[in-house]
């Protein structure tokens, strides 16, 4: 089949994800992309820029049998503005974040225009999908408050057509390409030889919650117990201070600060790594911690959001191994010092990579290739 993709945030995770997809499908991918800014003037006028490149391509001659789109299209202006071409093309709508739960920065007020485009694009798609169920759950609790802001004509009657049309399906990873840059034998043996490493490797942003993370940190330093730090992960000009406080405090622990440049840098910092830590208020999925997981860094996640949906129920109540999944920041303080001084021992690497590894690109595609095939299929149908 052929597919028009329609991405207007072009960049990090999203984009990565759509390469992946396209490159790894057994269809035909036609991008329609935009430069990664300006989130807010993507969602309200990035449909027209969209529609015009789309129309290009229709006028070239490709004809989708589907049209893949995700949550920052603004859905039911970009098909107006094709629907001399794409008029009866069914659409899948995919949601990486919505914006009627994203987490926004205390003091701030949230801005429903934006939480409305998701609705309306939602109700414009043939079929809805969602990147987690923990993600789905929360868009649905969430969608009644924000149509009962309304004076009138709420239409809280789309919600039970909402549900039935709308699905969940993980994301795919590249763990492929974490395979080729696992450390030699001799490198392992060179790193065995100091203090655990524990990493950082999320967004440095208010939502990931860093100052937990570093509070807990600076309790077990407090204890005298020995570790290295890892603080990788993307950042922007305003950064959380928690990290700056870090690099004074601990820098001669600090194996690596900052962004790493490209993706070998990137998985070679994840093998490097032992334990690897989340903290955050929010995630709608966890990229980040799975490829940290593959890599062989024993997780410690909070009991909450998507993460018991990602770890398999048999390692949530532990026998023999540390356990995954915390309550409570005391309960992380205990844990990680449990690993940090060797009571307890981590996860082996083999049963860390048997976590994500269904969702391997190379085997997980095939959901994604059979949600596309049932969509355009059914639009043959009527």
């Amino acid at each position: 089949m052929k597919v028009l993709a329609l991405e207007p945030w072009y960049g990090g995770s999203h984009k990565q994800f759509l390469k992946h997809l396209a490159d790894h499908s057994s269809h035909d991918f036609e991008k329609v992309t935009m430069a990664a800014r300006f989130w807010k003037w993507r969602m309200q006028g990035g449909a027209v820029t969209l529609a015009q490149k789309a129309q290009e391509r229709l006028r070239q001659g490709f004809e989708p049998d589907v049209i893949f789109a995700t949550d920052m299209v603004n859905l039911p202006a970009f098909l107006t503005l094709t629907r001399d071409r794409v008029a009866t093309t069914p659409v899948v709508l995919y949601f990486h974040e919505n914006q009627l739960t994203y987490p926004i920065r205390e003091g701030k007020e949230r801005d429903f225009t934006y939480a409305y485009i998701n609705y309306l694009s939602a109700l414009a798609a043939d079929r809805v999908v969602f990147n987690s169920q923990f993600h789905r759950s929360q868009f649905f609790e969430a969608l009644p408050t924000l149509l009962r802001r309304f004076p009138d004509y709420t239409h809280l009657n789309t919600l039970r057509d909402l549900r039935e049309k709308s699905s969940v399906l993980h994301l795919g990873l590249d763990l492929q390409g974490h395979d080729e840059h696992a450390p030699t034998a001799e490198a392992e043996r060179v790193h065995d030889k100091g203090p655990l490493i524990v990493l950082w490797n999320q967004r440095w942003e208010y939502d990931k919650n860093p100052e937990a993370f570093f509070k807990v940190m600076n309790r077990l330093d407090d204890a005298g117990v020995p570790f290295r730090m890892i603080l990788a992960g993307e950042h922007f000009e305003e950064q959380p201070e928690g990290f700056e406080r870090a690099f004074e405090r601990y820098a001669d622990r600090i194996l690596h600060y900052g962004y790493a440049e490209n993706f070998a840098e990137y998985s070679s910092l994840l093998h490097r790594s032992d334990i690897v830590v989340s903290t955050a208020r929010h995630e709608f999925f966890g990229i980040a911690m799975l490829e940290a997981i593959y890599c062989g860094c024993h997780p410690l996640l909070p009991n909450r959001l998507t993460y018991p949906e990602l770890i398999p129920e048999n390692l949530h109540s532990p026998l023999l191994h540390a356990p995954v999944l915390y309550d409570d920041e005391e309960e992380l303080f205990d844990l990680l010092k449990r690993l940090l001084t060797k009571q307890d021992q981590p996860l082996p690497k083999s049963v860390l990579q048997d976590i994500p590894a269904h969702l391997a690109w190379d085997k997980h595609v095939a959901r994604f290739d059979e949600l596309l095939e049932s969509v355009a299929f059914e639009n043959e149908d009527e």
